[in-house]
């Protein structure tokens, strides 16, 4: 329930303080003193958008707070969810600055506005979850029936493994267009890659035939420097390396004579070895190489095919060829594995959807026994709120399977008793709508459990009895229910279990909103101006008592 509202800085608020009662609680005041204010006010805390343009003061912020006492088990998965702190109340509070930026918090835990107004429908129903407008949407009308058969769980069960179906048929879809993609290309691809099998590529093949075609085509040059190099290492008339072997002996003479000396002779020495080695393999590299045209033909005409392949494919390397021979072939095998998906995935749908169909078929049958009985109870409840005429039927027509079964149900509505019903959102005018509201309203509230339940001016175009009815429902929903209702009539007024007067006050230039719990004659005086006018007769204060007396 709504325990305290408090307001500071908001249109015409300066600061104000409500602790509501746990029952019925009704506001009344003159047109035009705030009552609209204060529903505009609270709709901040339920995640409405904020508009800089209502700050009281401009110079500083504007703050909303809720503060609620829950149940814990009726919020703990959402605090859970979300990671918050949760005690035995929840504050909600909204803070908007003079520059016009938004603050939310739950339990002074920064959050955004959209955990605001998931965490507010668990606490209030403020022309949100229940409202005129909702009454005539499809959606709404199916849940009020489920509300009325108090299947949730099996709904629940339900509509998860329905979204599983549908996940699945999105699966077969997706799957049946790869395959029909797959086939269109499937040929073309096969020749692709029996063209890349043929080639029989070898990793960096491509890079080692390059390097031996550039070998074989300058093996003349190649072997003429060789040669040369060869010859002055150890044929000339002074070889390289007996010259450097002289020069390693001269330096071997010195080793007594310095201590750096023989690691210098070492070093000629390892040079002397590595420069053996050197000719050595000079020679035999040169005598192994030698022009070979027939080779170099065929060089020729595997790096003519290779090349194709990489033009055709748009590659630079060996590699990337192999990449693309390895893609083709997934390509293919999948074209094969596809069928086989697509029968086990068109095997577990079609299990799906017979077990859904059950389900559904069931869920069906406890909307259909709720129907009759809702008729005759709402009905009723329409002549007791004045509409003595007026007949409600429900439609419940089989549909094809959705998430919440396999039924579209539509709300049928005869205001005069003429056996034509139509949808409701094509006949019903906004005053029986609101009426009607309050019906299914008081007989949903009854089957689940409905948060704070806020009602602005619902009793607006009746009077007499058929407003004392209003009362009297009003009064019997605020048993089970923390009712808050701002209201014009003085017979719903008389039953409230809190009464509170809005009224505005000249605050130095400012003109301000107050509101203040009244007391047991102010209630009865209230109700006799709503009755008589400012100046209420003797009457009209009798009048007021009696109603504050039932």
């Amino acid at each position: 329930m709504l325990y305290r509202l408090i307001i500071q800085n908001y249109a015409i608020i300066d600061h104000l303080e409500i602790d509501f009662a746990g029952n019925l609680n009704v506001i009344t005041g003159e047109t035009g003193a705030g009552k609209s204010i204060l529903l505009g006010a609270l709709s901040l805390i339920l995640g409405e958008r904020a508009d800089p343009g209502v700050l009281f003061d401009k110079s500083r912020k504007c703050v909303i707070e809720g503060i609620f006492k829950v149940k814990k088990k009726q919020v703990q998965a959402f605090f859970e969810e979300h990671e918050l702190d949760l005690d035995e109340q929840v504050i909600l509070r909204r803070e908007i600055s003079a520059a016009g930026k938004s603050r939310a918090f739950i339990n002074d835990t920064p959050v955004n506005l959209a955990q605001l107004s998931a965490l507010s429908l668990m606490l209030v129903d403020l022309h949100q979850q229940f409202d005129t407008l909702e009454l005539e949407k499809s959606g709404f009308q199916r849940e009020v029936v489920d509300a009325l058969a108090a299947h949730q769980d099996q709904l629940s069960a339900y509509t998860r493994r329905f979204h599983e179906y549908a996940r699945l048929q999105r699966e077969l879809k997706e799957l049946l267009q790869q395959r029909d993609h797959a086939n269109r290309e499937s040929d073309y691809n096969k020749f692709l890659l029996d063209e890349l099998l043929e080639a029989d590529l070898k990793e960096g093949e491509m890079e080692s035939l390059e390097a031996e075609q550039q070998a074989l085509s300058h093996s003349e040059e190649i072997k003429g420097t060789l040669t040369r190099i060869y010859f002055q290492l150890k044929e000339d008339e002074q070889p390289v390396l007996q010259q450097l072997r002289q020069l390693q002996a001269s330096l071997q003479t010195l080793s007594g004579f310095h201590r750096e000396v023989p690691a210098l002779a070492e070093r000629m020495q390892s040079s002397y070895l590595e420069l053996q080695d050197i000719a050595a393999e000079i020679e035999r590299l040169n005598d192994g190489l030698q022009y070979d045209g027939e080779k170099m033909e065929q060089l020729n005409e595997r790096l003519t095919q290779l090349y194709k392949l990489q033009k055709k494919h748009n590659v630079q390397k060996t590699e990337e060829l192999l990449a693309i021979r390895d893609q083709l072939q997934a390509a293919l095998d999948n074209v094969l594995n596809l069928d086989e998906r697509l029968v086990a995935l068109e095997e577990q749908i079609a299990g799906l959807e017979a077990v859904l169909q059950q389900e559904a078929v069931l869920i069906s049958q406890q909307r259909q026994a709720q129907l009759l009985p809702f008729e005759e109870k709402v009905n009723a409840l329409l002549a007791q709120v004045g509409m003595p005429n007026a007949r409600i039927k429900v439609d419940l027509r089989q549909a094809p399977l959705h998430a919440h079964g396999q039924d579209a149900i539509e709300f049928l509505f005869d205001a005069n008793k003429s056996n034509q019903f139509a949808p409701i959102r094509k006949v019903a005018s906004g005053g029986e709508l609101s009426r009607l509201m309050l019906c299914i309203k008081s007989l949903v509230a009854r089957s689940v459990a409905l948060p704070t339940l806020i009602f602005d001016e619902i009793d607006t175009g009746i009077s007499g009895e058929a407003a004392k009815q209003v009362g009297i429902i009003m009064k019997e929903l605020a048993r089970g229910h923390q009712v808050i209702c701002i209201t014009h009539q003085p017979q719903l007024a008389g039953k409230a279990d809190a009464h509170y007067f809005v009224y505005k006050q000249m605050e130095g230039e400012k003109v301000s909103t107050h509101v203040r719990l009244l007391t047991q004659d102010e209630r009865i005086t209230a109700i006799a101006r709503m009755l008589g006018g400012e100046k209420p007769t003797a009457a009209a204060m009798e009048n007021a008592r009696e109603m504050v007396a039932q």
